[in-house]
């Protein structure tokens, strides 16, 4: 089973044995950051850090003139990324004999929301969320496109994982997070993620639907859940609380949005990149989830990119609807945490895949190496050895 770590430039750039021990776990690729969101990372093993602050999202390497002018565009990293900083770390990690894909990540910037307010999604009591560009809106959708194409086809990368190429709503750790007082379940979140903007509200309208009635009908169904009553889990929890045709038609037009921009992203990929260029997207089978994982049909994302990767943090359960589908050649790559600290268990590593391939996973995503401790990667490197 081929495996891949995930990887950022600043657990490289600087340390002359991070591409050599990453090489030693017994991956064969590297998902190394190409454009990332705002962090706060350990790099327990550097010569000259230990702590590394990203302070708001960037890209990793020097954007290019395809930008000049246009309001909406990357930015810059700072002091933790300098320079081409994703160059400079795929050249080491190829030298060290390992095959390099970009790791992009597009619909999660808060810089963006807090510098160009009106990009963001706009939830039914009019808050807006600055993590979040609202993928409907024309110019947004043109930057997250133009976004893919150049962070994902970098000099000496063999293919890229795009990750947030969706909607994305309340469940972001935003700063310090005081949202978990009250238990929004599946329905409560859908809910808190429905956007308002002015072009989701004209969306509304062309799938009949008056945008003030829905989002007055939003609030009224969330009151049982800020009073503590427990929601239905699942699509049915939703289709109870709004009713089931106005949560037909709000699933209609982010759906049909989503796809729309997964496609043209993928696409501008492709026309960018060399030929054999991969390109995955990480996924979650459910088409109203939203997130880093963004919601999709299975069977439509496979008839589109090469493949996907599949959060499996709470078991490998939602790799089957993508297996099902039987595309052959998919890359069906398993996601496992192996940061003890961070909820991960490298030492079931070897078990927890060889229950992912039983599944349909024909490969493995390990995150992360750059935040494990030695432990925790010699952990990896025992598991991979059994495989």
């Amino acid at each position: 089973m081929k495996a891949s770590t995930f990887v950022y430039p600043w657990d490289v750039n600087g340390d002359p044995e991070a591409a050599p021990r990453i090489a030693s776990l017994g991956v064969r690729q590297v998902t190394l950051a190409a454009a990332y969101h705002s962090t706060r990372a350990l790099t327990p093993r550097h010569p000259r850090h230990r702590i590394v602050t990203a302070e708001h999202a960037s890209v990793l390497y020097p954007a290019d003139d395809r930008w000049e002018g246009r309001e909406l565009r990357p930015y810059a990293a700072g002091d933790w990324a300098p320079g081409d900083a994703f160059g400079e770390a795929a050249a080491a990690l190829t030298e060290a004999g390992l095959e390099v894909h970009t790791w992009v990540v597009l619909a999660h910037n808060s810089r963006l929301g807090t510098e160009h307010p009106d990009t963001s999604v706009v939830n039914a009591y009019g808050d807006r969320y600055p993590w979040a560009p609202c993928i409907a809106q024309p110019a947004t959708r043109a930057y997250l496109v133009d976004l893919a194409a150049e962070a994902a086809v970098r000099p000496g990368a063999r293919g890229t994982e795009l990750e947030s190429l969706g909607w994305y709503g309340l469940q972001h750790l935003h700063a310090h997070d005081k949202t978990g007082g009250v238990g929004l379940g599946d329905a409560g979140m859908y809910l808190m993620a429905l956007c308002f903007c002015a072009v989701c509200q004209e969306g509304y309208g062309a799938q009949g639907l008056d945008a003030d009635e829905l989002a007055a009908a939003v609030r009224d169904a969330l009151e049982p859940l800020w009073r503590g009553e427990p929601d239905d889990e699942g699509w049915a929890g939703v289709e109870k609380l709004l009713g089931e045709t106005r949560a037909a038609d709000t699933r209609a037009w982010r759906d049909e949005t989503a796809r729309t921009l997964q496609e043209a992203a993928v696409g501008a990929v492709r026309a960018a990149a060399p030929e054999g260029f991969q390109v995955l997207l990480h996924a979650d089978p459910v088409t109203y989830h939203v997130g880093a994982n963004a919601g999709v049909d299975p069977a439509h994302i496979l008839s589109v990119a090469d493949g996907v990767v599949v959060p499996c943090a709470g078991g490998p359960g939602l790799l089957t609807p993508f297996a099902e589908q039987r595309r052959k050649g998919a890359v069906l790559a398993a996601n496992f945490g192996v940061v003890s600290g961070m909820g991960g268990s490298p030492g079931t590593l070897a078990a927890d895949a060889a229950h992912a391939r039983e599944l349909g996973a024909t490969e493995l995503r390990l995150y992360h190496a750059g935040l494990a401790s030695d432990g925790d990667l010699a952990a990896v490197r025992a598991g991979l050895a059994r495989l």
